[in-house]
């Protein structure tokens, strides 16, 4: 099953945290992002679904040197809608930053000051979707299948962060954000 299945799942699951108001409020604020930035919103995905790839990458190496609870408490900690400089400093050393801003600069368009800037916004919100699939009564609970399912691509092309926010965006009516 495809990460966009697992949310789905989720959104009708009441034993998970995913509702159809804080999928919209996740889609709303990468377009309220781009739109603060000046960012044409392909841009915007592009560097959305850059960060996803690193935020992947950054979970899996907490899971297999710490643990699945590491990485599930990563996501509940940092994931929201409001920038965070410490979710940043929690899954990248200094040096790391710096590669994936000029990386997602090169690739974008955008400018790596700008992208600087949207560091902080763009990988809270990519934990907050990760963050669907906890359980609503115990969050550290580590069978949280979206994320299970994330870290657990075998990226054979399947839908990756940015495109399976774009359909949740359609399937919640909300028009290809």
């Amino acid at each position: 099953m495809g990460l966009f299945d697992q949310i789905l799942n989720a959104v009708g699951n009441p034993n998970q945290q995913a509702n159809p108001n804080q999928l919209g409020g996740i889609l709303g604020s990468v377009e309220q992002l781009g739109s603060n930035y000046g960012a044409d919103p392909g841009a915007t995905q592009m560097a959305l679904s850059m960060v996803g790839n690193y935020v992947r990458s950054a979970l899996q190496q907490q899971r297999a040197t710490v643990g699945p609870a590491q990485a599930q408490q990563i996501v509940n900690q940092y994931g929201g809608t409001t920038p965070n400089n410490q979710a940043v400093q929690a899954l990248f050393p200094p040096q790391m930053q710096g590669h994936i801003i000029q990386e997602v600069a090169q690739r974008t368009g955008l400018n790596a000051q700008t992208i600087q800037m949207m560091l902080p916004m763009l990988i809270p919100i990519v934990l907050n979707f990760l963050k669907t699939g906890s359980n609503v009564q115990n969050p550290q609970q580590g069978q949280n299948p979206v994320l299970n399912n994330f870290l657990d691509a075998d990226r054979d092309g399947d839908v990756d962060i940015a495109d399976a926010m774009q359909l949740a965006s359609r399937h919640l009516g909300q028009g290809n954000r």
